[in-house]
């Protein structure tokens, strides 16, 4: 993907094939980052499920708008709170190795990303696919710090619901009001090029 070259050269930082979403018709490339923390570029395919899903339909938009971040995510040890808050369950999710493995998780709230693009959707990963995490695919050197974001901290906050037990490390978010559609503006990542704003 150039899109992938483009930041690797940006961050110097190595990124890994990841492999097909089969659910979501969606490929992805990672950017395994220290503190469990990765970036991944998706594309989406000619196939049947980027119409269906939600995920699907996010990156095809996305994509259709010249690309640029989609959203982020903010992983969970458990979901039911956000599945009352939000009144429906979490999907599954899997993404297939090229090598056969594959990695399972459960996620909630594109629905809520794609209409309002400054808070994150969320997932738990399955048990057992620990050593498949994305931050695992090679020994990290990045790290993200910041990311600024077009929208009001209290709407991201009321999503999230219980902000006390969510534990984002050390990143720092910092919010601005919105002049047009909010979501992410920039990202900012600690690597071996030092600082760096994408």
């Amino acid at each position: 993907m150039p899109t992938a070259e483009r930041i690797a050269e940006s961050l110097g930082l190595e990124f890994v094939k990841g492999g097909v979403h089969p659910r979501f018709g969606t490929r992805n490339v990672i950017f395994p980052l220290k503190h469990n923390q990765y970036l991944e570029v998706v594309e989406v395919l000619n196939h049947p499920a980027s119409l269906k899903a939600p995920f699907g339909q996010a990156v095809r938009a996305r994509s259709e708008l010249g690309g640029g971040w989609m959203g982020w995510c903010v992983s969970l040890d458990d979901l039911s709170g956000a599945e009352e808050r939000l009144e429906r369950k979490a999907v599954p999710g899997n993404r297939k190795f090229p090598d056969g493995r594959e990695l399972t998780w459960q996620q909630i709230g594109i629905k809520g990303l794609i209409a309002d693009p400054q808070v994150p959707y969320l997932l738990r990963w399955d048990d057992g696919t620990e050593e498949l995490h994305p931050s695992r695919a090679l020994d990290p050197t990045g790290e993200i710090s910041e990311i600024s974001i077009a929208g009001s901290r209290e709407r991201v906050l009321e999503w999230l619901g219980q902000p006390e037990n969510v534990n984002l490390g050390p990143v720092t978010t910092k919010y601005q009001a919105p002049n047009g559609t909010p979501g992410i503006l920039s990202v900012t990542f600690k690597t071996g090029k030092g600082t760096v704003v994408l």
